[in-house]
């Protein structure tokens, strides 16, 4: 009895380890690997999920990409992309939202469309025209470095409001601008928090010089923020900055210098050279 229990024991033994062996799976590195990228971006961010196929010596667009046929732009699923608040894309109005990013390459100009059915994929046989947000028309550039070997989607020259997609793949850069309405937005929350909470006066004071607003109102914030921090000459150097631009030299001089030697005292040698400029500069 004791012996065919051994039996049996051994036997299913063996029989799990085969049933594993059968549905393991094989690990290996995906040929077009997923990646997905944010970006901080005016009051939200954009993201992009897509593959990454690469050339692996082969000629890409007008061969492995052919021309005049619409792309799912990457590899496996179409790519997709995430804006966290409404913006315009080439000028057309964008809700927040995400949408699929489908291509139509030419050897001249790309056709790029923004997509709302996220099911569809990478079956581009299936493309309903009708299913488009929008579609734009934008001009590729060669680029003059080494060849990007992965497909890439990057973004660049970013400010407050503005920035640029870009879509490169060996020599073949493909960029599209994208804008964000913050202004708006900023200016009423200004006006809503800074009557009832004395904390914002740096920020806005701060929002106002960068953006060429009333340095008059600028100047009166900035005081009253160094009324609530007179030691902090981060504060005092922005009074001399907004003096500076109001063409009031001699008062940007004098509000420099006071900067400077805060700044000296807490050995921040970055604020004292500002410091500096603004003082030689104001006596030109």
């Amino acid at each position: 009895m004791i012996q065919k229990l051994k039996s049996f024991s051994t036997a299913m033994a063996i029989a799990v380890l085969t049933t594993t062996n059968i549905n393991a799976q094989l690990k290996v590195p995906a040929p077009s690997p997923l990646q997905t990228t944010k970006q901080a971006f005016a009051l939200s961010e954009i993201s992009i999920e897509y593959s990454r196929p690469s050339a692996k010596g082969r000629v890409v667009y007008g061969d492995v990409v052919p021309f005049g046929k619409v792309w799912r732009t990457g590899a496996n699923n179409a790519t997709k992309i995430t804006f966290g608040e409404d913006v315009k894309v080439e000028g057309n109005d964008v809700k927040a939202g995400t949408y699929a990013i489908y291509t139509v390459p030419n050897k001249d100009s790309w056709e790029i469309m923004l997509y709302k059915d996220l099911t569809l994929g990478g079956n581009v046989a299936e493309y309903k025209k009708e299913n488009e947000l929008l579609r734009f028309v934008v001009k590729p550039t060669t680029m003059n470095d080494d060849k990007v070997e992965t497909f890439t989607i990057d973004f660049s020259d970013i400010t407050a409001n503005k920035m640029k997609v870009e879509l490169v793949w060996e020599k073949t850069r493909v960029p599209f601008n994208v804008v964000a309405d913050i202004d708006s937005k900023i200016m009423k929350t200004i006006e809503s928090t800074i009557i009832k909470d004395n904390r914002p006066y740096f920020q806005a004071a701060s929002y106002y010089y960068d953006n060429d607003k009333d340095l008059k109102l600028a100047a009166e914030w900035v005081d009253k923020a160094i009324a609530n921090n007179p030691k902090a000459y981060w504060v005092v150097l922005l009074k001399a900055k907004i003096q500076f631009k109001a063409k009031d030299l001699k008062g940007a001089a004098v509000t420099a210098e006071q900067a400077k030697a805060l700044a000296l005292a807490d050995q921040d040698d970055a604020y004292v050279a500002q410091a500096n400029k603004i003082i030689a500069d104001s006596k030109k």
